[in-house]
């Protein structure tokens, strides 16, 4: 198995800010908005977790997923998200205005990068949470000035302390960023990965202009 220093594509010797620096330039890369996967986006950063804790790349963890069955008192603080796959609606004749479209998705037996569950910590971005676990939803700036990272709400809401690019017809129909979109009800249910919505293609940006700025800021 290759060591996480070879995975960041650095010497075992660099300091914490040239790791750091390898880290954010790797994980741009890797993601899926910049021709990566989604395999090698999580690899990306196990190795940056490894490395920083002086330990050799192990097994991929068991996604954070949570228990339906845990008592109230055992409910951790955050949100539960429940999210689904826009691309995934046509393949199954699903409409964004199905009135019991998640029991549907539920039932479908979906891959989980497409459909599932996971808790978002306080303090977390609706996009942080989902890399947190693994995930690669799209984004590009993280600065609310695109609509890339955009998400439909279903159930719940996210608070957006920055928004320079939703018309107000949009927010008002329950579309949200989730790249600095911090959830503020206990259970949400999203529609991840809507970015080519009728009316969000001109909101949206490329990637690869915004990729010198996170790899040097």
């Amino acid at each position: 198995m290759a060591s996480p220093f070879e995975v960041l594509e650095i010497d075992p010797d660099a300091s914490a800010a040239e790791l750091r620096r390898a880290y954010r330039e790797r994980v741009i890369e890797a993601h899926p908005d910049h021709g990566g996967s989604a395999t090698e986006f999580q690899r990306v950063r196990e190795a940056y977790a490894a490395a920083k804790a002086g330990r050799e790349l192990e097994a991929p963890p068991e996604r954070e997923e949570l228990d339906e069955e845990s008592e109230p008192d055992d409910e951790p603080d955050g949100a539960r998200v429940e999210y689904l796959n826009y691309a995934v609606l046509d393949d199954h004749g699903w409409d964004v205005g199905d009135a019991d479209l998640f029991g549907k998705a539920n039932d479908a037996d979906l891959d989980p990068v497409n459909y599932g569950k996971f808790l978002v910590q306080p303090g977390e971005s609706l996009l942080e949470a989902a890399e947190n676990r693994g995930f690669a939803w799209p984004y590009a700036c993280r600065g609310g000035a695109c609509a890339n990272c955009a998400v439909a709400l279903v159930e719940g809401e996210l608070e957006m302390p920055a928004d320079t690019i939703l018309p107000p017809k949009m927010k008002a129909s329950g579309i949200r960023l989730s790249c600095n979109g911090i959830p503020i009800t206990d259970e949400m249910k999203v529609i991840y990965n809507i970015k080519h919505l009728p009316g969000l293609d001109e909101l949206r940006l490329p990637p690869r202009p915004f990729e010198q700025a996170h790899a040097s800021d």
